[in-house]
């Protein structure tokens, strides 16, 4: 299922690494946050290459619904609790850097992607939740950002009336792979680029070009080794699993997005909208259609996000959707997958003590867009000795155990489960990556990892990381039914 973004614009595609050499910088991942990583860089001297395993975008950036925002749910006043007041106003003004310096960049290479200033707004319908909301939208403001409360229901653009929302404003959207179109002008990127292993300053890789020769295809495949001063990762989950240990610091999650179209859609909302209520929905407009997502999951649990309809992903969506817009039509349908870190704070900087020439980027749960500026930004100048405020807030090295000990407790309990079941079952429907037990995803037709998030399709082909290898590359192929 294709987005919106991927059905409107094609990035052209880039060249295929077939030589060795050494370089200053790699940046392991096509996506958002490796070409702004390489943009920064490049623009503050420096010589870098990315390396792209599949096509540019052909991840979660593909996937987004490309909101770039400080607001990120119900999160302000938990952080100042559990991880101090300091560093939440550091989290809280990097976001709002990030914002700006998207404007400013779009601004300076003058890039069209439909780039604007529009205010978001966390809703709920939830009578009980206004206190909660009115907290949050203070303690917002003493952390910096630009935030109110909104009483009863004033937001008359969304089909049902809210209880209250904390509106945050002069937050923006855009058009993504418009944006990565332009950027990628201006940097050098190998595609089909599969990178296979990184020891130290070395990283294996395997590249795979299609030639036409006599109405005949063939592929020519080439095995080599770049070595580099400095190995940024920016695959979205990092898949090297010592050190570091990244795999024991966060889970994957999944989200679904419909498209709609239709008389009773609004042509253009004049906000973005998130629900703080379990079984909310968000909302955003796009070139003439609203985007709706919502039934959230962690990615291998598919839990119902309401008992009550008994249904998930895209067949929940589509019961909302019949609800509240019943004459519109759904164009497109999509899904994307977030790492969400125990602490609700991104891991950017080094990857660990132990390879302090390896940088990280991950962690972003589903603020992509604006966490991978933020990236960019802070590990930019780690590398080019600059100093960066922001550094010590999202740094991988920080211990905070209050504010994610409830999470990992939970992510301990789900991966012992999975590893469990994946050592005593005689099913060969067990993951690549660590060999938890997989589970069928009826609404995707694909199996997923509840311990890691690693996904794979029906014959085992690998969809998701931090799983490198499909399936059917160490176990045989699936032969047994679906339906369990």
């Amino acid at each position: 299922m294709m987005s919106l973004w991927k059905q409107q614009v094609q990035i052209p595609r880039q060249k295929i690494l077939q030589s060795d050499f050494h370089v200053q910088n790699v940046v392991i991942g096509g996506g958002m946050t490796g070409l702004l990583t390489a943009y920064f860089l490049q623009k503050k001297g420096q010589q870098v290459i990315v390396l792209e395993a599949q096509e540019l975008a052909s991840g979660q950036t593909g996937n987004t619904t490309a909101k770039i925002t400080s607001q990120h749910g119900f999160l302000y006043q938990n952080m100042v609790r559990r991880a101090g007041k300091d560093r939440a106003c550091g989290y809280a003004m990097a976001n709002e850097d990030a914002i700006n310096f998207y404007e400013e960049l779009i601004w300076e290479e003058g890039i069209a992607c439909h780039f604007e200033r529009i205010p978001s707004y966390l809703y709920t319908t939830d009578q009980t939740k206004v206190k909660r909301l009115e907290k949050e939208a203070d303690t917002a403001r003493k952390l910096g950002i630009r935030a109110h409360l909104v009483r009863g229901n004033k937001l008359e653009e969304l089909p049902f009336a809210i209880a209250g929302a904390v509106c945050f404003r002069q937050q923006a959207q855009f058009h993504p792979l418009e944006f990565m179109r332009a950027l990628a002008k201006k940097l050098t990127i190998y595609e089909h680029t599969k990178v296979l292993s990184v020891k130290e300053h070395a990283i294996e890789y395997e590249s795979k070009e299609e030639i036409s020769q006599d109405k005949e295809d063939s592929v020519q495949e080439h095995k080599g080794t770049i070595t580099a001063d400095h190995i940024i990762f920016a695959t979205h989950y990092p898949f090297v699993n010592i050190p570091g240990f990244y795999f024991l610091r966060q889970h994957q999650k999944r989200s679904y997005v419909l498209a709609l179209e239709g008389e009773d859609i609004p042509q253009r909302l004049s906000g973005q909208y998130y629900s703080m209520d379990k079984d909310g929905l968000s909302f955003r407009s796009a070139d003439g259609l609203l985007l709706m997502g919502g039934g959230s999951h962690r990615t291998g649990k598919h839990s119902c996000p309401n008992a009550e309809q008994k249904a998930e992903g895209y067949t929940y969506l589509r019961q909302m959707a019949q609800r509240y817009y019943p004459h519109s039509t759904e164009v497109f349908c999509w899904s994307a997958q977030d790492c969400m870190p125990h602490d609700r704070i991104p891991f950017i900087g080094r990857y660990s003590v132990f390879r302090p020439y390896w940088y990280v980027a991950t962690g972003f749960q589903k603020w992509g867009m604006t966490s991978a500026m933020v990236a960019a930004s802070v590990l930019s100048d780690q590398i080019c000795g600059i100093h960066n405020m922001y550094e010590a807030v999202f740094t991988p090295q920080r211990f905070l155990v209050c504010a994610g000990i409830q999470n990992l407790c939970i992510d301990i309990g789900e991966s012992t489960k999975g590893l469990i079941q994946g050592m005593l079952t005689k099913s060969t429907k067990r993951c690549s990556h660590m060999g938890c037990k997989l589970v069928w995803n009826k609404e995707e037709q694909s199996w997923d990892c509840p311990c890691h998030g690693s996904r794979f399709s029906a014959d085992g082909s690998l969809l998701d990381t931090p799983a490198q290898k499909d399936v059917e590359a160490i176990l045989p192929p699936f032969k047994e039914s679906h339906k369990e």
